[in-house]
This record gives structure tokens, sequence and C-alpha cells, in this order.
């Protein structure tokens, strides 16, 4: 199979060039299923129904969050009835919405992504690890689900590899989240496991980490609150990855990273 992810969606200028570039990258890497994260798509902080509803129109079957999944008001009746958006598996029990979902292609095909977030400077949610063993119960790579993607949304890059490397041999990928800067250590670990530790944002890079210079500049220099943060509006940058998976065991045999756009030195796969 093969699987498009991006990274954070951070404000409009993540949603624009989202809209403008996914028509491309699906005329030329002809993918099985696209998953983005969405937790920063409505103005930097969670995401709307109304943005939702767009990014599924545009193709995108599956939208993974994080720890702002709740920053939009009308976000917790909406989850509980679109479930192709996910929120952390970690969760505690009764919280809206899931931590997973499986979804088909046109060929009957079944990728299962779960969404999952750390516990290292974040907020101390369920245990991480256990959460995704539990998930996986349910589950068998090549057997019910011809792909599992894990979207780590974490701080820590230690957190982000520890659970790649507990994962490998069991899911296809392992792609982390939520630091906005995309890492160049896209890889296959030994049991067949694609991995990176970051995917990126899809926003404006001249900024810090998606967001307007001036107020995050001003908190480190000054110590003290100024204005709320906003979202930069300049032009965009998408980034992403790209993984194939064979066909019969639904382990990785590739993964390359995604850039395009204004800022970043783009990058593409070839699969000519």
């Amino acid at each position: 199979m093969k699987i498009i992810y991006l990274g954070d969606i951070l404000g409009r200028s993540g949603r624009k060039i989202v809209a403008e570039k996914l028509p491309e990258i699906s005329e030329k890497l002809k993918p099985d299923a696209i998953i983005v994260n969405g937790e920063n798509a409505a103005a930097g902080f969670g995401i709307t129904g109304k943005i939702s509803d767009e990014l599924f129109e545009q193709g995108i079957d599956v939208i993974s969050t994080g720890n702002h999944i709740w920053d939009q008001k009308d976000i917790k009746s909406y989850i509980n009835n679109e479930p192709r958006l996910i929120r952390p598996i970690n969760f505690p029990t009764g919280t809206p919405g899931k931590g997973s979902v499986v979804v088909e292609d046109k060929r009957g095909r079944r990728t299962l992504v779960i969404n999952v977030m750390g516990r290292v400077f974040m907020d101390p949610l369920d245990d991480p690890f256990r959460s995704v063993d539990e998930e996986l119960k349910k589950h068998r790579l090549g057997s019910t689900v011809d792909f599992i993607l894990v979207d780590v949304h974490a701080e820590a890059t230690s957190e982000k590899m520890a659970m790649g490397q507990y994962l490998d041999g069991r899911v296809s990928c392992v792609v982390g989240t939520h630091c906005h800067i995309p890492t160049a250590d896209a890889q296959i670990f030994d049991g067949g496991t694609a991995y990176q530790t970051d995917a990126g944002m899809c926003g404006d890079y001249n900024s810090v980490i998606g967001m307007d210079k001036v107020e995050p500049i001003n908190r480190f220099l000054k110590k003290v609150r100024g204005n709320r943060f906003a979202p930069a509006l300049g032009e965009g940058t998408l980034c992403g990855i790209y993984v194939e998976s064979d066909n019969k065991t639904g382990l990785a045999t590739r993964i390359e990273p995604i850039r395009m756009g204004a800022r970043l030195k783009e990058t593409f796969p070839d699969i000519s």
C-alpha cells in the first residue's frame, strides 16, 4: 500500500498549502490513504467541524489530533459523530470521540490509524504504550488490517523513538507530531516498521513553530505574557511522509519525507 501522512496543519497558511498541493500529491503518488494531523488547523488552536469537513472533502481519509483537540467549542459533539476525526487513545475512559479508526480503500484494503499522546512534558494521560498495546490486541497486521499507522503526539524525541522501537514489527509506520519541525531520521527499523521522529508542520516556517514571531520572542525575553499567540500568515510549506508497505505482511518497504512550498528545501518521492 501507499500512504501519505501530513504533519500538523497550522492555521490558514497550513490549510491553504494543503489544499493547493494535495491534488498534485494525489496525482503523482496515487496514495491508498491520506492521513493528516489537524489539531492546530483552527487559528493554531484545535480544529472545528467545518474545517474537518473541508479537509475530508479534499480527499483526506483520517484526521488525527493531540493536546489541542478540545480548544474549539463545537468539537466535542462533532467528534462523537465523525469517526474519521480521532483524538489520542490514552485519554481517560468516557472522553468524547475515539483514539483509532479503520478506513477502507476502493479495493477493500483496511488501514488502521491510532493516535496516542506522550506524557513527557505533556498532560499526564494514561500510559501511551499500554494504550496502544490494548488497541493492537483487536487487530492483526497483514490479516485483519493491511496497514497500521501510529501518530505519536509528543514533546520528547526519546519518547517518540521509544514508541517506534517498542512497536517495531507490529505496525507499518510510527510517526511523531507536535514539535512542528521535520526531522531527518526517516528510516525502517529492523522489524520492518517505518519511522520518523517528527513529520513537521504544514504552515508558515517564517515563524516560531508556526506562530507569529513577536509574542514568542517577547515571552522568552521578558518572561511575561503580552498578547495571545497568533499563527504566522505568510506563505506555507507542506511537510509529511510517504510510506510504502508489503501487500502480504503490511510491513514497510519504503519511507521518504515530503516537503513542498515556500521556505524549506523541497523533496518529493520519485516513484517513476
